[in-house]
């Protein structure tokens, strides 16, 4: 196997025998002249591709396509019918929702069971663990049954068991589907650090523009056989041609314990006490049209007199790929010379020229242009919104730039 090549799979099938009722197993088995009760249904067919080291590869196809196989024959869960797959380095899996997981045994006691597959002595889980309880945030339910779990504790804790043992190999089962937004942001924050690394990422999901941003080239399995392999554009160019429908993507907002839907940082000299997007009608809104007209609205508290208070924003999406920013600083109205007990309230109305997705905004309170010289407050995702096209033309992209178009037809 080249030093190069992460993930190397030639020529894999893998057979189930597909039986009509239960009891014909036996029939089978037991049958005197070996009659044959079951039909063979080939879930991968003849499979050949190579990972290399340091490449995200995205993985798409519609249900039963046989992504699900593939990924966990890589893994060893499953073994193959025919073929041969090499890999080399440290493999760490999101596979199933609860995959590798006891139900009755508590958080706490699967991250150190799933270690010690991994080859992890106690002392080696004991330097990790914090770093995946913290990553995880489920709170006390860590110590609790996973049987209690919702699915959204399954999905946090998997990836947070996952991705703090230092692998060398990443594999993702659409894990990320059943997670709200607040996590689903911050474990693409993470997927983006890993991909600095240099670490190998093999990655199954339905998300166009995860797969696009994130990933060096896409596989599209169709009825388990590799269809088409190429850039994530062209990939998935026609995964969209051939299903007929998209599904909507449903927006939750993450509430943290102080009631806010905000992560913070810095001094605290000036802090957002709320939030909120607003439609014409002066309805909050959370899911707004291409080209919708709206005000952002930011209620901030000085709690500290400072000489200079500027107040900058942020659009990004899902993958926390910038898509505009800007500061009061370059608008030319900063606010000098504050008291504490002071509020202001910054109305920022906008169009949203977006695509269709979810997007956060990050919000920060400094002294100038930027928070290098003063950070009162960071707010990375102050506020999540999701935008849905419900009358604008069909287009594809992060930004809604609607042409007009005229035709005429040329004299010859």
């Amino acid at each position: 196997m080249n030093n190069d090549i992460a993930i190397s799979v030639r020529n894999v099938s893998k057979k189930y025998k597909l039986y009509p009722h239960p009891k014909d197993r036996l029939k089978e088995m037991f049958h005197p002249f070996s009659k044959k009760y079951h039909n063979d249904f080939w879930s991968l067919r003849n499979v050949s591709f190579d990972v290399c080291r340091g490449e995200t590869i995205g993985i798409i196809g519609e249900n039963g396509s046989g992504k699900s196989t593939l990924l966990q024959i890589i893994c060893k869960v499953l073994t193959l019918t025919e073929g041969v797959v090499s890999t080399s380095g440290r493999i760490s899996a999101i596979l199933e929702l609860g995959a590798g997981f006891n139900p009755e045994f508590s958080g706490r006691e699967n991250v150190y069971m799933n270690g010690a597959l991994m080859g992890f002595n106690r002392t080696e889980m004991d330097e990790r663990f914090t770093s995946i309880e913290e990553f995880a945030e489920i709170g006390d339910f860590i110590n609790q049954p996973m049987k209690t779990y919702s699915s959204g504790m399954y999905v946090r804790l998997a990836f947070a068991a996952a991705v703090n043992v230092d692998p060398d190999i990443l594999v993702i089962d659409e894990a990320l589907a059943v997670g709200d937004t607040y996590f689903v942001h911050k474990c693409f924050r993470k997927l983006n650090e890993f991909r600095d690394e240099g670490k190998t990422i093999l990655f199954v999901s339905h998300d166009s523009s995860a797969i696009q941003v994130l990933c060096n080239r896409a596989i599209l399995l169709e009825r388990g056989t590799i269809i088409k392999e190429s850039n994530p554009q062209e990939v998935m160019d026609l995964y969209n041609a051939i299903i007929s429908k998209k599904e909507s993507t449903t927006i939750e907002v993450k509430q943290l314990e102080n009631g806010k839907v905000q992560t913070t940082s810095g001094t605290g000299e000036a802090r957002v006490e709320e939030i909120a997007l607003y439609n014409t009608n002066g309805e909050i809104v959370e899911t707004v049209n291409v080209g919708e007209q709206v005000e952002l609205r930011i209620k901030v508290k000085v709690y500290q007199a400072v000489e200079t208070l500027v107040l900058g924003y942020g659009i990004k999406d899902r993958i926390g790929q910038m898509m505009y920013g800007t500061n009061t600083w370059h608008t030319e109205q900063v606010i000098k010379n504050t008291h504490a007990g002071d509020e202001y309230e910054f109305v920022i109305a906008f169009q949203v020229n977006l695509g269709m997705g979810s997007y956060s905004i990050l919000t920060a309170l400094v002294d100038r242009d930027t928070h290098l010289t003063a950070n009162y407050e960071w707010n990375d995702m102050a506020l999540l919104f999701n935008v849905i096209n419900m009358d604008k033309t069909i287009f594809v992209g992060c930004l809604w730039n609607e042409p007009r178009i005229t035709i005429g037809k040329c004299i010859q």
